[in-house]
């Protein structure tokens, strides 16, 4: 019997050394599963990166995985979570031609609808701004391209745990 396949969050902890994302990366590729979100930032602990990586597998891949991480020279701690565990959310941009936001009234109920926000406006294009999670950002994604998306990006998630990590506190064992 094949395990369910849901949505994992992992976040790992890790120095910010050269090669360390090239390796993280192998162990995904290793075992066929595709990293669907990837983003790297500073932590809530100085000189400490922290990554997170959304991933659709099952849980025995995902606790294999998140093992396998920790292995890795330069990571301190990795975590997984579900979507029902953490708080998560993604930004998105949209470039689009100027003459659409005076043209077309539609483009301009597609932006108060979905709290959206212009962050630049010249002559020939305007740029969109969405924060929220994937499926507001498709949603938007579709109800524009009608009109002609010129360029658009999406990061990755962002996320953070409902539960506390105790992270911090492990850290200060570590330094004892």
């Amino acid at each position: 019997m094949q395990e369910e396949q849901k949505w994992y969050t992992i976040t790992i902890y890790s120095e910010n050394t050269v090669g360390l994302l090239n390796r993280i990366s192998g162990i995904f590729l290793k075992r066929h599963i595709n990293i669907e979100s990837f983003t790297a930032s500073k932590s809530e602990i100085d000189n400490v990166t922290k990554f997170v990586i959304v991933v659709c597998t099952d849980e025995s891949q995902i606790v294999k995985i998140t093992k396998q991480i920790e292995k890795q020279i330069d990571v301190i701690r990795a975590f997984y979570h579900t979507d029902e565990e953490t708080i998560f959310q993604e930004s998105a941009l949209f470039k689009i031609k100027s003459n659409l936001l005076f043209d077309e009234r539609q483009i301009q109920n597609i932006i108060k609808e979905s709290n959206a926000q212009i962050v630049t406006v010249s002559r020939d294009f305007f740029v969109l701004s969405k924060t929220g999670r994937r499926p507001e950002i498709d949603a938007m994604y579709d109800a524009l391209k009608e009109y002609g998306i010129s360029q658009f990006v999406r990061s990755g998630r962002i996320a953070v745990t409902k539960d506390s990590l105790m992270i911090s506190k492990l850290l200060n064992q570590l330094q004892e």
